[in-house]
C-alpha cells in the first residue's frame, strides 16, 4: 500500500503591516475629528459663560426690584417724582428721612438720606422709569427697567416690570 502524501499548497503570506499612507490617513482623520470636537467644546463653553452672565443680571435685577417694592410699601407719606427728564428721580418718605432713587449714567442709584452717599443698586441699565400707576383709591407704582444687552444681536430685550402699592392713605 502506498501512502500518498499531498502537500498542501504553500501558505500564501499576506502583508499584515500598516503602510505609511494608511497611517497618514488615520492621523488626518483623527485631527479633523479632534478639531471639530474642540470647536464644539469652545462654543458650548462660551454659551455657558453667556448664560451665567445673563442669569447673574436677572438675579441682580430681581433683588433690586424686590428692594424697591419693599421701599415703596414702607412709604410713610406720598411718593414724589421729579420732572427732570435727564435724571429722573423718585423720593420716598420714610419717617424723618427721604429715600431717593435716581437713574443716571446707565445706573440706578439709591440714597438713604440727603447726607448719605449714593449706592449703585443696578448697573448697566439702558432705561428706567418709575411712575405712579393709579388704581382707584390705591397709590400703586410701576418700575420698568431695561438692561443693556450684552450682545449686539440679542434676540430678547432684558425688560423687567415691578409693581408696588404704597398704601390706601397715600393716594395722590
Amino acid at each position: 500500500m502506498k501512502i500518498c502524501h499531498t502537500r498542501s499548497a504553500p501558505f500564501k503570506q499576506r502583508n499584515r503591516g500598516v503602510t505609511l499612507i494608511e497611517c497618514l490617513v488615520y492621523i488626518g482623520t483623527l485631527a479633523v475629528l479632534l478639531g471639530i470636537g474642540s470647536a464644539a467644546l469652545y462654543r458650548c463653553w462660551d454659551d455657558n459663560i453667556a448664560i451665567t452672565r445673563n442669569a447673574d443680571d436677572i438675579v441682580r435685577t430681581l433683588k433690586a426690584g424686590e428692594a424697591w417694592r419693599a421701599d415703596v410699601r414702607s412709604a410713610t407719606g406720598p411718593i414724589k417724582t421729579s420732572d427732570d427728564a435727564s435724571e429722573p428721580t423718585i423720593v420716598i418718605p420714610r419717617g424723618t428721612n427721604e429715600l431717593t432713587y435716581l437713574f443716571s449714567a446707565g445706573e440706578v442709584r439709591k440714597q438713604a438720606s440727603k447726607s448719605a452717599p449714593w449706592i449703585v443698586v443696578l448697573p448697566k441699565v439702558k432705561s428706567s422709569q418709575m411712575q405712579p400707576d393709579p388704581r382707584g383709591h390705591v397709590a400703586a407704582w410701576r418700575w420698568e427697567v431695561e438692561l443693556k444687552p450684552r450682545h449686539k444681536n440679542a434676540h430678547l430685550r432684558p425688560v423687567f416690570t415691578f409693581e408696588a402699592v404704597a398704601g390706601n392713605s397715600f393716594v395722590q
